[in-house]
């Protein structure tokens, strides 16, 4: 456990900033599965739309350093496979 003030500080700082984090992340999954379940639903126009909303998230998400800009760049692609594979 910390024991200077500046540590405690820290402690207090990393936990407050590991939340909003989480937060992000959680997000951020939440878009992508509302995609896969548009996929799912079958609905192609849905789907679109869904993947639009997620876009600009999962992007938003990689210029905060929650997930590695590959990762996203991958997801998004392979969603964008599966929305033009119901056509």
């Amino acid at each position: 456990m910390a024991n200077s003030a500046g540590s405690k500080k820290r402690a207090r700082q990393a936990e407050k900033r590991r939340q909003h984090n989480a937060s992000l992340r959680s997000m951020a999954r939440t878009y992508m599965k509302k995609v896969f379940a548009a996929i799912d639903s079958g609905d192609q126009a849905a789907a679109q739309e869904a993947f639009k909303a997620a876009q600009p998230v999962l992007d938003s998400s990689v210029n905060k350093g929650i997930f590695h800009k590959n990762k996203i760049a991958r997801t998004k692609s392979r969603l964008n496979a599966r929305i033009k594979a119901m056509a």
